[in-house]
């Protein structure tokens, strides 16, 4: 992962300091480009592990059109937890200590840290076995999912842009129009968080497929390592779908920060040597991309430095 320490370093030599929406802080560059050639390994995070399996089952949530966290805290995947969690603290039905601020309260002060995980596990419980404090607390709003499968249109119907976009691959693969967009300005404000990725394009040459992500905001030491090869992966099963072998990822992003509280992490995983990236294999009995279940998907090979633990800004 060459691409993503070369980043890192250019973000601490050459980044501004700047405010943000969770009052953190960043180092931030704006505009970089990243482009990974998929057949010489899947671009899975070597310098530091990171849970291929929370990869996994988040990108089938979005390919299933889903925007619920029960189906994700079913698979032990706490991803998108602490932006439905703030949903239910903020609510005028929540009676708990007060959790204003709980994602950098719980970093700094041990006894809020306590009160806070007991609180989620409440949350977690609850949208696991109450069907309505799930769907009035653990619903998202027209996140990634929505858009990419049922995009609302001004005549009362939906566009199921991912299933379109593999259509056109198959049929018409020279198009410049294989796109997919999770902006939609007029239901950005009731997403629980605005998409980060939001928009990707599908090129296909000599028998290959590539794919390019905008990324209008990234945050390079949690959240990128998770869209590098959860977009890696989303071009290796659609190319898989429609009988094409993979070019590139080409990984384009606007605000491209890492946040203050992540600094001494950032400088542990520089120290490190990357390893050889892993092979992903997927389950060959399983033709369509919306059949595939988690257990369906798996890398080999992978032997990557231990995690780094680092706060999440919600």
């Amino acid at each position: 992962m060459k691409q993503y320490i070369e980043l890192c370093e250019h973000i601490l030599q050459n980044g501004a300091k700047k405010e943000d929406r969770t009052g953190t802080g960043t180092l931030s560059v704006f505009g970089y480009q990243m482009r990974f050639n998929l057949n010489e390994g899947f671009p899975l995070m070597t310098t530091k592990k990171t849970a291929f399996r929370l990869i996994v089952s988040e990108l089938l949530w979005f390919i299933k059109g889903d925007t619920n966290v029960k189906s994700l805290i079913a698979e032990n995947n706490h991803i998108w937890d602490e932006w439905a969690f703030a949903q239910w603290v903020e609510s005028s039905e929540y009676n708990g200590p007060d959790m204003t601020d709980f994602g950098r309260r719980a970093q700094q002060d041990d006894e809020f840290s306590r009160q806070y995980q007991e609180q989620m596990a409440i949350f977690q419980e609850k949208i696991l076995t109450d069907d309505q404090f799930a769907e009035k607390y653990g619903d998202l709003g027209p996140v990634y999912g929505k858009q990419w499968r049922s995009w609302a249109t001004t005549t009362g119907g939906t566009i199921d842009q991912l299933r379109n976009v593999i259509e056109a691959i198959k049929n018409n693969p020279d198009s410049r129009r294989h796109l997919v967009t999770a902006w939609n300005p007029e239901f950005v404000d009731d997403m629980a968080l605005p998409p980060c990725h939001t928009m990707f394009q599908f090129y296909v040459a000599d028998g290959k497929l590539s794919c390019q992500l905008y990324q209008r905001s990234a945050d390079v030491f949690l959240g990128m390592p998770f869209n590098i090869a959860s977009y890696a992966l989303l071009t290796h099963l659609i190319a898989r779908e429609c009988g094409l072998g993979v070019g590139d990822f080409v990984h384009t992003t606007g605000d491209t920060h890492l946040y203050s509280n992540h600094m001494e992490q950032v400088k542990e995983q520089l120290q490190r040597t990357p390893r050889a990236l892993p092979i992903l294999k997927i389950n060959e009995e399983i033709d369509s991309i919306f059949e595939l279940e988690v257990k369906d998907i798996s890398v080999e090979g992978y032997d990557p430095h231990p995690r780094i633990k680092a706060p999440v800004a919600v």
